[in-house]
């Protein structure tokens, strides 16, 4: 899951990004309107988590270029503000969720899980494909029934393709979303090499030889399941 955290208060912006990384998440933020809003712009997101309150601009603002950028992106304000009026505009301009300032983080872990799950995996708790089966909450892999043991990037680049599945993902599309902010320091794609084809080789071996990421010469690569 990929998240960006639009958040001006330096202490909870960083309590935030330390927490999620720690569950599996790549995080990025953006402490200004500005900021954000080249983000938003730029790069496409899982889950974005907007304040209203930023130094130079509301984030109500922000809404709008989300749901236009791309329609799949959970949107869920933190904010200060708990009038009604500010939730109802929140929610009228494509906000999937609004949550009031101060808030437990595991809440919000719960509550952007759940955004996820309807958004991205459709309302699934259990993704299936042939014999394989993934379990969300638990970022595992069975086949069969029997675990299979991925890294961190394989599980996210599973993912990422089964999000994405008879769509043609190109290799800098891999590679912001697998490496968010560090993508552009890769000097060329061998990362995303190696990471799929070790991925390429447990789908296959556990499956008896099938194989279900393409490559689209010229293009990039594509999920068949």
């Amino acid at each position: 899951m990929k998240v960006l955290f639009i958040e001006d208060e330096p202490v909870l912006a960083d309590d935030m990004l330390e927490y999620f990384s720690s569950q599996g998440m790549l995080c990025e933020s953006a402490r200004t309107f500005t900021a954000a809003s080249e983000k938003i712009m730029n790069y496409a997101y899982d889950i974005i988590i907007v304040d209203i309150g930023l130094p130079d601009g509301s984030g109500m603002k922000l809404i709008p270029s989300v749901v236009t950028q791309n329609q799949d992106t959970g949107i869920m304000i933190v904010s200060a503000k708990a009038s009604l009026p500010d939730k109802l505009e929140g929610l009228r301009l494509g906000a999937d969720d609004y949550v009031t300032k101060p808030f437990y983080i595991e809440e919000l872990n719960a509550r952007m899980h759940a955004l996820y799950r309807r958004k991205a995996l459709k309302g699934t708790h259990r993704i299936v494909f042939d014999d394989f089966s993934i379990e969300p909450e638990l970022k595992v892999l069975y086949h069969q029934n029997t675990e299979i043991s991925l890294t961190k990037k394989e599980y996210q680049l599973l993912l990422y393709f089964i999000v994405n599945k008879e769509r043609v993902v190109s290799k800098a599309a891999i590679a912001e979303h697998v490496w968010g902010d560090y993508a552009d320091q890769l000097d060329n794609f061998d990362a995303i090499y190696v990471h799929l084809m070790n991925l390429r080789k447990k789908l296959s071996k556990a499956s008896g030889g099938k194989e279900y990421i393409s490559t689209v010469y010229g293009m990039g690569y594509k999920f068949n399941s």
